[in-house]
């Protein structure tokens, strides 16, 4: 790979679990010794660096940041009384990306000019930025489909209107309505980006045949998304925690604190960057993680804005005397919580998400089992391919009661069911298998790994 014949262009949409994905992917495709430019607006280019976990970008040489500016946007507060979930406060930011149509279009006609090859990897709804690539002789274009192909393909086959399907995808017929997963304005900026589609070269998933692979060749098959070419290369994150010394003063508070717990006897508690829960849910969970007895890390922050350094930040209330009830078993972290770390700490043994699929990755990685929470867009599918078709997951409640609040005894009973049942065990015990066998598939010889080195090899033909 002398002389860069090929550069590679990542171009993300400005949302936490989009960017997190591509920073994780440049990380894997960096290391064949391609150069990668991630391009992006200058406080998402900020975000992605400051939260990533596993590795440190800034000391990745060979991937550059490419930051520019947007007109200014709308930054109001997630509404956490909402009664659809889904981060409306964020579309702002969205529109104001499609701005970077023509500063990324000139980066990477730089790029051409000086490559045998460009390729240009983007997220699934920005298109529309990615549209004019198509004019330069030697670039080509892949699309990343940031969800799970289970999710995808079961999209895919609602919009088709439920065709009979084989008896492994009966599956599909149990799947949710996708009624409170989205609002309007997402449908209109997903159109968009439908009709801005001008060329595409395949699709990249951050999975792996071990995790969906059935659903990947439905989608191959089928040409669900417009292409037969599916590279799924997950997952992107890395799957080993480089191990810290006790004498690391700077490592988190809350994994110094797990280092004194038990093995599997800590449950983990987030629901990722974009929910925010009601003041009445809060104290319910608050109540239900006390009620429960098990020890607990509970992120209890807001959903993130557009700008996520800019304006207040709303800090839930917990019952009066609640932190001091729960302070031998239980930590509240406010801030960004290092996720991948504490999810590949010994002691974690459960954890209670809305199913992003960053989060879902991440765990299943990890080997831990998950009390599903799902809160909007492909989260409800997410949440039925490891409860019921990876059975790595246990339903904390069904997603046609969304409107309805979890009760302290739900949650409390939930908890417990993961952490201290008969069930709950045969769930941890499949999970850490599972962990294992990704781990495996990504490692050299792995049929993860070929099949990254096959997208190399493809893109650098």
């Amino acid at each position: 790979m002398a002389n860069h014949q090929v550069e590679v262009v990542m171009v993300p949409l400005p949302a936490q679990g989009h960017l997190n994905q591509l920073l994780h992917l440049s990380r894997l495709i960096s290391a064949y010794n391609i150069p990668v430019h991630f391009a992006g607006t200058t406080i998402h280019n900020r975000q992605a660096k400051v939260r990533v976990h596993g590795w440190d970008p800034s000391a990745a040489s060979n991937i550059h940041f490419h930051d520019f500016p947007t007109s200014p946007f709308h930054n109001p507060p997630p509404d956490p009384n909402a009664t659809t979930k889904f981060p409306s406060q964020i579309l702002p930011s969205f529109h104001a990306s499609m701005e970077l149509r023509h500063p990324i279009f000139a980066v990477v006609e730089t790029i051409s000019k000086k490559a045998r090859k460009v390729i240009i990897i983007y997220d699934y709804l920005m298109a529309y930025v990615v549209q004019d690539m198509h004019s330069l002789p030697n670039a080509e274009s892949y699309c990343f489909q940031s969800i799970s192909a289970f999710s995808l393909y079961s999209f895919y086959w609602e919009v088709m209107g439920k065709p009979e399907v084989k008896n492994e995808a009966e599956i599909l017929k149990e799947v949710t309505s996708m009624e409170g997963c989205f609002v309007p304005e997402l449908s209109e900026f997903s159109k968009l980006q439908h009709e801005a589609k001008k060329f595409h070269s395949g699709d990249l998933y951050n999975t792996n045949r071990t995790i969906e692979g059935f659903y990947l060749d439905l989608l191959a098959k089928e040409k669900a998304s417009g292409t037969e070419k599916i590279w799924a290369i997950g997952p992107f994150n890395p799957v080993v925690i480089p191990e810290r010394k006790n004498s690391n003063t700077r490592s988190h508070e809350c994994l110094q604190w797990l280092d004194k717990q038990a093995s599997n006897t800590v449950i983990f508690i987030s629901f990722g960057s974009t929910s925010s829960l009601s003041d009445e849910q809060i104290k319910e969970l608050a109540l239900g993680l006390e009620n429960s007895g098990k020890k607990f890390i509970w992120v209890l922050r807001d959903a993130d804005k557009g700008n996520v350094f800019e304006g207040d930040v709303r800090r839930a209330l917990l019952p009066q005397g609640y932190e001091k009830r729960v302070k031998e078993r239980g930590i509240i972290l406010r801030d960004w919580a290092p996720q991948l770390e504490i999810l590949g700490h010994p002691s974690t043994g459960g954890f209670m998400s809305h199913c992003g699929w960053n989060s879902c990755i991440e765990s299943i990685t990890m080997g831990v089992p998950v009390a599903a929470w799902p809160m909007h867009s492909d989260q409800p599918r997410n949440a039925v391919l490891l409860t019921k078709v990876l059975k790595l997951s246990l339903e904390v409640r069904d997603w046609a009661c969304r409107g309805e609040v979890v009760s302290a005894i739900t949650v409390e009973n939930a908890v417990r069911r993961l952490m201290d049942s008969e069930e709950g065990e045969e769930i941890r015990q499949r999970a850490a298998a599972f962990g294992d066998a990704v781990k495996r598939s990504v490692m050299e010889g792995g049929a993860t790994r070929m099949e990254m080195d096959s997208f190399i090899a493809h893109i650098t033909r």
